[in-house]
C-alpha cells in the first residue's frame, strides 16, 4: 500500500518496520491478543462495515490503510498519519476498512487503564494541562516521530518475550505519557481527575453499562454520580455525542443484536432482556438503528458470514 506522501523519512521508516512486524504477528486475517498485557494486534484484507461494538478506552494506531469509526451520527477516520484515542467506554456503531489481500490493512489497540493515567499524573510533574471544554470522549490526533517510536519499541518486545515483564510496563507509561502530552491530552486528563464533571460522566457512563436493562430515571441517574440533572444531560452529550437515554438505547440494541446472532435467541426474547417491554417498540428503533428489522437483519448478517 503507497504510504500518505506527507509522511517524512523518519516517520515512513517507523511505519514501514510497524507494518512488518504486525504482518508478521498476525498469521491470518483478524485481531489477535498479544503476549503484551493491552495489546491487540489486527489484520484485515477486506473492506468490512464491522458490527456495533462497545469501545472501551484504548490508543489505536495504524500502520498501513485507514479506518472510519461511527459514534452517532459523526465519523473519525484515522490512518497512518494520525492516531485515534476512546477516552471512554463508548457504543460505536461501525467500521470501514481500505484493505485487500495485497494491501492489508495493519493496525494495533493499547487499552488504557484511566487508573494508570490517574497515576501517571500523580508521578509526573505539573504538566500545566489546558482547561478546556469537555469534548468528545474519541479523538484523532497527528502522530509524530517519538509517539510512533515508543510504540515501536514495544512491539519489537514480541520478538523478545523475556523482556516484556519488565519493559512493556515501561513502555507502556511513555506512551500514555505522550498521548497526555499530546494537544488533545487534556481529555485524558480530565477523566483521571475524580472531582471533575468529566469523571463523574464516565461513573454514569459505568452505572449505564452494568445496569442498562433496567428503566432510567434521569433524575435518579444524576444523584448516583452527584451531578445535577442538567449538568449531567449537558456534559454527557459532549462526551458521547448523545443523551443518556440514547446511550442505553444503543446498548440494548446492540446486546439484543448480540443474542440473537450469537445465541440464537428470538427477537421478542431478546427484546425482554435487554429491558424492552414492547416488541413493536424494540422492533422499530432496531430498524431505525440498523436499517431493518431483526429477523431479516440477522438472517442477512449470518447469510455474508456463511
Amino acid at each position: 500500500m503507497t504510504p500518505p506522501a506527507t509522511l517524512d523519512p523518519t516517520m515512513e521508516a517507523l511505519r514501514q518496520e510497524l507494518s512488518g512486524l504486525i504482518l508478521r504477528h498476525t498469521p491470518a486475517p483478524g485481531g489477535v491478543d498479544s503476549p503484551i498485557n493491552g495489546l491487540f494486534l489486527s489484520r484485515y484484507e477486506e473492506n468490512v462495515r464491522g458490527m456495533p461494538a462497545l469501545a472501551l478506552p484504548a490508543l489505536c494506531i495504524l500502520a498501513q490503510g485507514n479506518k472510519t469509526l461511527f459514534l452517532g451520527d459523526e465519523s473519525y477516520t484515522y490512518d497512518p498519519l494520525h492516531y485515534m484515542v476512546v477516552s471512554v467506554t463508548l457504543p460505536i456503531t461501525g467500521a470501514t476498512l481500505d484493505a485487500s489481500p495485497d494491501n492489508p490493512c495493519l493496525g494495533l489497540r493499547l487499552d488504557i487503564d484511566p487508573a494508570e493515567i490517574s497515576q501517571l499524573i500523580a508521578e509526573s510533574a505539573p504538566m500545566l494541562v489546558p482547561s478546556l471544554p469537555s469534548g468528545r470522549g474519541l479523538f484523532v490526533e497527528r502522530s509524530d516521530a517519538p509517539l510512533l517510536d515508543a510504540l515501536l519499541r514495544l512491539v519489537r518486545l514480541l520478538d523478545s518475550p523475556r523482556d516484556i515483564a519488565v519493559l512493556a510496563p515501561l513502555v507502556r507509561r511513555e506512551l500514555l505519557y505522550r498521548v497526555l502530552r499530546g494537544p488533545q491530552g487534556y481529555r485524558l486528563y480530565e477523566i483521571a481527575l475524580a472531582n471533575s464533571q468529566t469523571h463523574r460522566v464516565c461513573q454514569a457512563i459505568a452505572w449505564l453499562n452494568q445496569h442498562y436493562q433496567l428503566p432510567l430515571r434521569i433524575e435518579d441517574l444524576a444523584r448516583e454520580v452527584n451531578l445535577s440533572t442538567s449538568t449531567l444531560h449537558h456534559r454527557f452529550k459532549a462526551v458521547t455525542s448523545m443523551s443518556p437515554l440514547q446511550y442505553q438505547k444503543q446498548l440494548r440494541l446492540q446486546e439484543a443484536r448480540r443474542l440473537m446472532l450469537n445465541d440464537g435467541i428470538e427477537a421478542a426474547v431478546a427484546a425482554y432482556r435487554v429491558g424492552y417491554e414492547s416488541p413493536s417498540q424494540f422492533s422499530r428503533e432496531y430498524s431505525r438503528l440498523y436499517g431493518a428489522p431483526p429477523i431479516r437483519d440477522v438472517a442477512r448478517l449470518r447469510a455474508s458470514a456463511g
